[in-house]
């Protein structure tokens, strides 16, 4: 699949389909001698070849085992079976308001035990006051044509984040600098986000991060904002969407990227001055 799943249901269906004909054409097998070694009509094969049916996990490993590649099942069973949800984009998540969309999250989170976060331009969520984050989400539904729910959605955002005092719980969330110096909402607001961060970072079951901008060489470049819980879901913020990563190959390269970005970070006393720096450079402006 390409690094970033279809706009679109249909077209992560059809990323499924043409990955099961290129390894039927790779085995040498027909649609017809697909069919009986899989022990349906051969029409079931072409309707699946041309996404017109989505096929079941059986179908894929019946699949996958007549093409003596049954090592592929795995990812493409997860790639079919969250083709609907893989890319959302936020214009219909909002439906029900943006207090709503916080709130759908709330029990994912508390069956969460590992956050991992990464973000280039923002405080990430689970770490956000409620001034900032209103300020943040008020600015969205500006930009997006929303009813401004900013207020009673950073409320949700916040009693949402709660989670992470609970025991069990643990957040390894890696910042760029650059983040700390963007403001969101007024000086007393973004001060007080900071002044957090102080705060946030020191509890036992945050690990905070601070890539610092002065950091060389970096071994990863700054990339998209992205959440991975536990090891079953990547979160990706994109502008107009949200996209979803439940196939293990891809979780496995975001793993692979929050470790060298975690590893380019400072801690403690280190990420602490960064935080304090900014907050130094808040007061002078």
């Amino acid at each position: 699949m390409a690094a970033y799943p279809s706009s679109s249901a249909q077209g992560a269906r059809e990323a499924v389909a043409l990955r099961l004909r290129y390894l039927r054409k790779c085995a040498g097998l027909t649609v017809a001698e697909l069919a009986t070694a899989c022990g349906w009509h051969h029409s079931k094969t072409s309707r699946i070849e041309n996404a017109r049916t989505a096929p079941s996990s059986r179908d894929i490993r019946n699949w996958c085992r007549a093409c003596e590649a049954p090592d592929e099942a795995p990812d493409l069973i997860a790639q079919s079976l969250n083709a609907e949800t893989l890319y959302n984009e936020w214009r219909h998540q909002v439906r029900a308001g943006l207090t709503k969309l916080q709130e759908s999250w709330t029990q994912f989170f508390a069956d969460t035990q590992l956050f991992r976060i990464y973000s280039s331009t923002l405080v990430p969520g689970l770490l956000q006051t409620e001034g900032y984050a209103g300020a943040l989400l008020s600015t969205i539904a500006s930009f997006r044509g929303y009813p401004d729910g900013g207020p009673e959605a950073a409320r949700a955002r916040v009693e949402r984040s709660r989670v992470i005092h609970r025991p069990g719980r643990r957040a390894v969330i890696v910042v760029e600098e650059a983040a700390l110096h963007y403001r969101m909402g007024d000086p007393a607001s973004t001060a007080a986000q900071l002044g957090y961060l102080l705060t946030a970072g020191a509890l036992p079951a945050v690990s905070l991060g601070i890539i610092p901008t002065s950091v060389n060489p970096r071994s990863m470049w700054p990339v998209e904002t992205f959440h991975v819980y536990d090891d079953m879901l990547v979160s990706v913020e994109l502008l107009s969407a949200e996209v979803n990563i439940t196939q293990p190959s891809e979780i496995a390269v975001y793993l692979k990227a929050f470790e060298q970005l975690r590893a380019m970070a400072v801690y403690g006393t280190h990420a602490r001055s960064l935080v304090l720096k900014a907050i130094q450079e808040l007061d002078q402006q």
